[in-house]
């Protein structure tokens, strides 16, 4: 039931939430004693920055991998340190240098452009599609010029990009397509996993995502020399070149970019339960987008029948004329009841003082003159997201949350009024 008549906690109602929610915390009992045996091993690390046996890493580093690439169902799976290693390595052996460019979206994590910035390369900030804010194919296609190289699309907030367009547009001009997959594990787009799509796929390990092992991350390809590449880059490959007899990848200068076995183990059972930590997410955006249906102002994730949506958090847009108050004053009159909730998301990166500077250097690029306008609208007056996806047991508080959302827009002109001023 929506809460009409009683008066926000802006305006000094009570709150829907008095208590603090939840953490979402994924690892337990097997986790706990898949560690405990690595440590009992004694072997917390077994990879050697050189040519031999233990250049791929040790055993749970591999069982890993194999796991990896069978449950996504690609050739090459390669565990490294972060996502964050993963799209510097995945950009390097895409074979980005000095002066070549990549395409990427504004609104995203800064480490999809940064890692073009690390491998010495030039990103192109092109503008995003409204309706997911995820990267234009449009403005993609626009933006392909002579010294364009690659392409990294993001599949944000856990749902896809339009990546098998992208796969084709990248194959028509000779371009490498990168999906930075981080926060879309168990997503889907036309019936196949997300981040399998693009030659190259990132996934991510980091403690906020659906699965985790701490820090750590996944380069997934079906391609050979990519995935020789990407493991160059991750240990010191330069010391592997001259005894493995890899002379055309003399280019790459390896880094210590690996993943440990303790991570590897946890990160073994993570995945065989991902699954099962992804299905309450999906009941509870359900339920989520049935309550939120009937606020005319609001819009949810549309989701494709052939694709799936796996929602690291659940976005919303709202239009600030329809439901007669700002996105700014709504988050913050839902952030008063209690609820999870966050709006703005990210700056659109261009805007900050690296790719400013960059800029002025001719070492980044927008696009277009006019900067991209959809990332800006988001950012500066759509978009909201909430983390109550994330939360155990949140099933049973969705109804809370719907009702905090018609209590402030049941009195969107009073909260106008008091906080406009």
């Amino acid at each position: 039931m929506v809460i009409t008549k009683e008066k926000p906690a802006l305006l000094g109602g009570s709150k829907v939430f008095s208590e603090p929610l939840p953490k979402y915390i994924s690892t337990g009992v097997k986790e706990t004693e898949a560690a405990i045996q690595v440590l009992k091993n004694g072997v917390l690390s077994d990879y050697i920055g050189a040519s031999g046996p233990f250049f791929m890493g040790g055993q749970q580093v591999r069982a890993l991998e194999e796991q990896w690439a069978d449950y996504f169902n690609v050739r090459y799976a390669l565990s490294v340190n972060s996502a964050t290693s993963g799209l510097h390595a995945a950009v390097i052996a895409a074979g980005v240098g000095a002066g070549d460019e990549v395409i990427v979206p504004p609104q995203t994590m800064s480490a999809t452009a940064t890692a073009v910035v690390m491998a010495n390369g030039i990103p192109v900030f092109v503008d995003q599609e409204e309706a997911n804010c995820c990267i234009s194919p449009e403005a993609v296609e626009s933006a392909i010029g002579p010294r364009t190289k690659a392409i990294i699309a993001v599949n944000l907030f856990g749902g896809p990009a339009q990546v098998q367009h992208l796969r084709e547009l990248a194959d028509r001009h000779g371009l490498i397509l990168i999906e930075d997959n981080a926060q879309a594990p168990a997503g889907k787009h036309q019936g196949r996993w997300l981040g399998t799509i693009g030659h190259l796929g990132v996934f991510s390990l980091n403690c906020h995502k659906t699965i985790q092992c701490g820090e750590g991350g996944i380069v997934v390809t079906n391609d050979d020399r990519l995935a020789r590449r990407v493991a160059l880059v991750r240990n010191h490959g330069e010391n592997a070149i001259e005894a493995e007899n890899w002379y055309e990848d003399a280019d790459i200068v390896g880094y210590n970019y690996r993943l440990t076995e303790l991570q590897a183990a946890i990160a073994q059972v993570q995945l065989q339960r991902l699954e099962e930590l992804t299905q309450p997410r999906l009941k509870i955006a359900e339920a989520l987008d049935e309550g939120l249906s009937e606020f005319k102002a609001l819009r949810t994730a549309k989701v494709e029948k052939s694709d799936r949506h796996v929602y690291y958090v659940y976005p919303i847009w709202i239009d600030p004329q329809q439901a007669g108050l700002s996105r700014d004053i709504f988050v913050q009159a839902l952030q008063a009841e209690g609820c999870p909730v966050g709006g703005r998301y990210v700056r659109p990166l261009y805007r900050l003082p690296l790719f400013q500077r960059l800029q002025k250097e001719s070492k980044a690029l927008v696009s277009n003159s006019s900067g991209c306008p959809m990332a800006e609208k988001a950012y500066g007056e759509t978009l909201l997201t909430t983390t109550l996806i994330q939360i155990p047991g949140a099933i049973d508080v969705v109804e809370g949350f719907i009702a905090a959302v018609g209590k402030v827009l049941a009195h969107a002109e009073e909260l106008t009024h008091q906080k406009g001023k």
